[in-house]
């Protein structure tokens, strides 16, 4: 029979697992309240300075990343119009609604865009990428458009293989790493990328309102010379008022104190440690999925650390089980996009959760499935989640790798 509740209890503070914006703990949303100050003075240029510093390893980069003051969005659209001119042939590989997004930017500013469609779920293939750059023998491509971390469909590519696919064609290759930067292991300037953007309400888990460019020395040279039709965005001036440390306009202050805590605790607990953490809550969440009868978006191969897409079966309404979680429980998942509406959910793995916020998740998910009478095995989600998180305990404590940090962040009620 299906399962029916007479009372529920909604937390005060919404769990948002999101593909962004995420939940923030409390120390980063304190150092929001700071006062402010002069963001043409000592005391901004010093906050540059440590962010900088603290997302250059982050990045794997010891070159320029510059503050804009926008969503990731804007940040895409800084590098594009920085980089390329009209006319430019460029090569783009979306896996997603977000990889198309930056085709539509480089058609905006002009550029002649050849795509390399890949299927749904499916990672970029390195081989069709090198195969294709191997026939412009004239080296008429000047640019490369990717997609790291594919927030619409849970979807991540592999960019080192990509990179060794670029190999030595001389394309600028720009990067969306939005959801991507900071879930696993980035090595921009051994991958030779020649910019690569993220934004602060992602796996940083800052609030929304700052994106990150990362330019390679080359890239940064080509954004001072190029005369671009853009001005807000033009990165040409972003590196003339960065090497005074200051941006060239007035950025969100308060946001830039909150990132620097950010990455203060992310520095803190250890890089290594946030990639596990966020690749054992996805694994969990595919299990319980699996478990539930539910089918992944993503395929084996492609999977994402910080997106979890799954399809919706038949009969399932994903708007009112967005609802029900949201009103019901407190719980905030994410629908589909564009063609993909109705047709997935998404649950994200990032910010200021714990495995205790998993596990509740997953249980609330459960009752929201039975209570659209799908047919699907009470508790199975739940059992196969935890026995991912005890398997994963198991093994830490068998190779000695657990630290207090480590168990204070994946085991305990949610640290905010």
């Amino acid at each position: 029979m299906p399962l029916t509740l007479t009372s529920t209890v909604v937390s005060p503070r919404p769990l948002l697992f999101l593909p962004g914006p995420v939940c923030v703990a409390d120390s980063v949303l304190q150092a929001m309240t700071r006062p402010l100050i002069d963001h043409r003075g000592p005391e901004f240029s010093r906050l540059l300075q440590s962010i900088e510093a603290q997302l250059q390893p982050i990045f794997g980069t010891a070159g320029s990343i510059f503050i804009l003051g926008s969503s990731g969005t804007g940040g895409l659209e800084s590098a594009v119009a920085s980089l390329f001119s009209p006319g430019d042939r460029v090569l783009a590989a979306p896996v997603g609604v977000f990889g198309q997004r930056l085709v539509d930017m480089a058609r905006t500013y002009g550029c002649r865009v050849d795509v390399m469609e890949t299927k749904p779920g499916f990672a970029v293939d390195a081989q069709q990428l090198a195969e294709r750059l191997k026939r412009d023998t004239a080296r008429s491509i000047r640019g490369i458009l990717l997609t790291h971390n594919e927030t619409s469909t849970g979807v991540a590519n592999d960019m080192r293989l990509l990179a060794e696919a670029i190999g030595e064609h001389p394309a600028y290759t720009v990067v969306d790493s939005v959801s991507g930067m900071g879930a696993s292991d980035f090595r921009m300037h051994e991958w030779r990328l020649d910019a690569v953007i993220t934004a602060s309400q992602k796996v940083f888990a800052a609030p929304p309102g700052v994106a990150m460019v990362a330019l390679s020395a080359r890239a940064a040279q080509r954004a001072v010379a190029e005369q671009v039709p853009i001005f807000y965005f033009n990165l040409g001036k972003a590196k003339q008022f960065a090497e005074l440390g200051q941006t060239p306009w007035t950025p969100p202050i308060s946001t830039c104190f909150a990132l620097d805590a950010a990455l203060e605790a992310y520095h803190a607990q250890g890089a290594q440690i946030v990639w596990h953490r966020l690749a054992s809550y996805a694994s969990a969440i595919r299990a319980a999925a699996a478990a539930l009868g539910l089918e992944n978006f993503s395929q084996p191969g492609a999977h994402s650390n910080t997106v979890v897409a799954i399809k919706a079966p038949a009969g399932l309404d994903v708007a009112e089980l967005l609802r029900g979680l949201r009103e019901e429980r407190g719980i905030v998942l994410s629908g589909g996009q564009k063609e993909l509406k109705g047709a997935i959910f998404r649950i994200g793995t990032m910010g200021s959760i714990s495995q205790t916020d998993v596990m509740a998740m997953l249980g609330a998910l459960e009752i929201a499935l039975w209570q659209q009478k799908l047919q699907v095995r009470s508790g199975a989600g739940v059992q196969a989640a935890l026995q991912v998180f005890l398997e994963d305990d198991v093994a830490k404590l068998g190779d000695g790798s657990a630290t207090d940090e480590q168990t204070d962040v994946q085991t305990m009620a949610t640290p905010r």
